[in-house]
């Protein structure tokens, strides 16, 4: 059994877009203890730069298979080199959009998943990857999360998954992510809503809350109003509460969105918090109270895929990229995480 996490598999990181910093964050991560059972999917001369960047002493060597990572020796980044990289990677400037970093992360994540899904690994931690370097290389979907679901399965229905950003203190699930607000607006649907309380209740259980506190945030000021400032609070998000609690989910709202988060904000002993997660309706309703509260131990997690992904909460720096001064935290988090995760699916699955 490892030491890393609770299966005998590694975890593995993709590199990310290799223009940016994520290639530095994780040979930071690999100066310490906390990289232990992890394997690097990417590019090994991508990743000895960013080991020089970083301040050097950190041996970077190919291995052949992800089991690899546990024999690996003290301050060792092993990398398993990915395949079909674009030849001239290195040649992609830093701090720049460009094709080939687009491409090159694209091919990492794909990977990444068929290893997870042959058995090979445990799960998922994806360094930051940049949309429109993925859109210069063609590549459509418009971020990790819709890429992910798609490759969960073998051509049929994806899974229905949901973005979660945490960190100590909230815990927050969103129902619409990476499109307009317009559109967004328009996603918000008594299904959709219904559907992301229920993948948010399914998954705390991991975490060790099987039966979480829900607070369903409104999508109007003052979550409507009782209809003056908008009825989709009305007729869409409190019919779908409804139908959450009659399944036993411990779901309660609609709570106006500008104090909702006050109240789950959870920061013991001063104030703990009235809920464990927040259901918000769209990206930035969600986000921004997580992230104000410091991105450094954010953590972004994939809720519904068929294997335990999590990421840090940033993106990928270009204004810091070959610095050497990025800051590893929120990817450590994304593995502690990760790791928690794993050891309750472990759980989970285990006869009784």
């Amino acid at each position: 059994m490892s030491a890393a996490t609770d299966s005998a598999l590694p975890l593995l990181i993709t590199m990310g877009d290799a223009c940016g910093i994520g290639p530095e964050i994780i040979a930071r991560l690999f100066r310490s203890d906390a990289a232990r059972g992890c394997v690097v999917l990417g590019d090994v001369g991508v990743m000895r730069r960013a080991a020089r960047l970083t301040g050097g002493a950190l041996a970077v060597a190919e291995v052949e298979r992800a089991e690899d990572a546990f024999t690996a020796p003290p301050l060792c980044l092993p990398v398993l080199q990915a395949q079909g990289l674009p030849a001239d990677l290195l040649a992609a400037p830093l701090g720049r959009i460009d094709a080939r970093a687009g491409a090159a992360a694209a091919r990492c994540i794909a990977q990444a998943v068929a290893l997870v899904r042959g058995g090979a690994a445990a799960g998922i931690v994806t360094a930051p990857i940049h949309k429109e370097a993925l859109a210069a290389a063609g590549i459509t979907f418009p971020g990790h999360t819709e890429m992910l679901q798609a490759l969960a399965t073998d051509g049929g229905t994806p899974p229905p998954v949901r973005m979660m950003l945490a960190n100590e203190e909230l815990r927050t699930v969103l129902v619409t992510i990476h499109v307009s607000l317009r559109r967004a607006i328009e996603g918000i649907t008594f299904d959709a809503v219904l559907e992301t309380i229920r993948i948010a209740h399914a998954a705390s259980a991991r975490w060790g809350q099987p039966a979480p506190r829900i607070a369903v945030a409104g999508l109007n000021p003052h979550a409507g109003e009782g209809g003056l400032f908008g009825d989709e609070e009305i007729r869409i998000i409190a019919p779908a509460i409804a139908a959450a609690r009659a399944e036993g989910i411990a779901a309660s709202g609609p709570y106006a969105p500008d104090t909702v988060f006050m109240r789950a904000r959870h920061a013991p002993p001063a104030h703990p918090g009235e809920f464990d997660i927040v259901i918000a309706m769209t990206h930035d309703h969600g986000l921004i109270p997580v992230k104000y509260l410091g991105v450094e131990q954010g953590v972004n997690v994939t809720l519904g895929l068929p294997f335990v992904r999590t990421s840090p909460d940033h993106g990928t720096a270009f204004d810091i990229a070959g610095s050497g001064r990025a800051d590893a935290s929120s990817l450590a988090a994304a593995v502690r995480m990760a790791r928690t995760l794993v050891a309750g699916v472990s759980a989970s699955s285990a006869p009784p």
